[in-house]
């Protein structure tokens, strides 16, 4: 059986193809190999990267160095002069996102000439594809919207779920192809099902707490009327839990198929989540300084990447061996 970091080898051979367009459509992938794990990762990485420049662009205090969108003023679509250093941070921010749509499409074409036979692979690349886009708009009314709270919450949580979405296509590209059957019980699903959950609400309300702390992106932006010292402890309480509920799937991971390797990946989630509970801690007691609150950020969807990869490491290939 392949080793589960290593690319499953699923050639099929295409039909050949002919003139300039069937070059370029044999030059692309038909099978998992370096260059699609290369641009799986490449995804996953720069996803997680405009979460610390966004976080930069909001601790600074950067949010309008570009006061409108798509332009970054009426007149220019790049900062000028005039605008300074919040300028060119948001500016920046703006530039990363032909990034993310670059490695998107070119992930997206590493995957199309083996949809039939890795409809995995192709649909969280089309998706993710199709999500850039969107969370750019949402980027956009942020701005539009003197960066509304919410809004920007909800800026932050589109984020959450592209990581998600590409921890996914990380996971799927080591995977072996074809069908598959749950290799855990019924019991540890639901464990961990539930510590899933715990993230989930920990970040929600995270992003709550920072919609009503000191650092709204710009010094006339609104908060978003909640206690922010209350907001602090309520945020504790599904961390904590999610904490327990972490320990519980990583002591109980060494029952599972050892094929699965959930010992790693529970332990990769439960450093995780000990890193950010301290850097939630730390920056709560040093008064939310921006470098902190900058880890704490990232730390959160690197998080998300991590329960994704325990969430998709429960089952085997059809055939493999391991309790059902």
């Amino acid at each position: 059986m392949p080793s589960p970091l290593s690319p499953v080898d699923d050639a099929p051979a295409s039909p050949p193809d002919r003139g300039v367009w069937g070059r370029v459509i044999r030059s692309l992938p038909d099978h998992v190999d370096g260059r699609v794990v290369a641009a799986a990762w490449a995804t996953l990485v720069v996803q997680i990267g405009i979460v610390a420049t966004g976080g930069l662009v909001r601790l600074t205090g950067s949010g309008l160095g570009c006061p409108t969108w798509p332009r970054c003023t009426e007149d220019s679509f790049v900062a000028t002069e005039e605008m300074g250093i919040h300028g060119v941070i948001e500016f920046g921010n703006r530039l990363l996102t032909f990034v993310l749509v670059a490695v998107a499409i070119i992930t997206f074409l590493f995957v199309v000439r083996m949809r039939r036979r890795r409809p995995d692979l192709f649909w969280l690349a089309l998706a993710i594809g199709l999500y850039v886009p969107v969370q750019a708009v949402i980027g956009g009314i942020t701005v539009l919207t003197n960066l509304n709270p919410y809004v920007v919450g909800l800026h932050y949580f589109a984020s959450v779920l592209l990581v998600a979405l590409s921890a996914a296509l990380v996971v799927r590209v080591y995977a072996t192809p074809g069908p598959r059957r749950m290799a855990v019980p019924r019991s540890y699903r639901a464990l961990v099902s539930l510590t899933a959950l715990g993230v989930l609400v920990t970040v929600v309300v995270g992003i709550l707490v920072t919609g009503s702390g000191p650092h709204a992106g710009d010094g006339g932006a609104a908060r978003n009327g909640l206690d922010s010292e209350v907001m602090q402890h309520v945020h504790s309480w599904p961390a904590y839990v999610t904490l327990a509920l972490s320990v519980a799937i990583f002591v109980l991971a060494f029952r599972a198929p050892t094929s699965l390797r959930l010992p790693l990946w529970t332990g990769l989630l439960l450093l995780t989540e000990a890193a950010q509970i301290t850097v939630g801690l730390w920056q709560a007691r040093s008064g939310l300084p921006i470098a902190l609150v900058n880890i704490h950020m990232v730390l959160a969807v690197v998080l998300v990447a991590a329960m994704t990869a325990v969430v998709m490491h429960q089952s085997l290939p059809v055939g493999a061996k391991g309790r059902s």
